[in-house]
């Protein structure tokens, strides 16, 4: 049998990919003590998620059906590669986006 260890901010990190109020939750929870790895992930759950509700609100605007089979199908891909990345204790980027929401959301500590 495997051993493996809990990472400090583990539970933080699963927290902020569920919803954009589980990523603003995992923002207020990782003020004291500050961990690295809940940062990370923070960051970047906080960017699909923001992603994702933005390009939503254009497409509301601008209907095209097979837009948003896409913009779900992106969001569910990347939302499942990150949550899988907190749940095995790596510090995997999303595909394509993942660097830089590492850079512009530098505001989460």
């Amino acid at each position: 049998m495997e051993d493996n260890p809990t990472i400090p901010g583990k539970t933080i990190a699963i927290i902020a990919y569920l919803t954009l109020l589980g990523a603003i939750i995992a923002l207020f929870m990782n003020q004291e003590p500050k961990y690295r790895f809940a940062r990370f992930h923070t960051r970047q759950a906080f960017g699909l998620h923001l992603m994702f509700h933005g390009f939503a609100l254009f497409s509301s605007v601008w209907f095209n059906e097979y837009a948003l089979y896409g913009l779900y199908l992106c969001y569910i891909v990347l939302w499942i590669y990150g949550f899988l990345g907190a749940l095995s204790n790596k510090e995997q980027e999303v595909p394509i986006v993942g660097p830089y929401f590492q850079k512009w959301f530098t505001f989460i500590q």
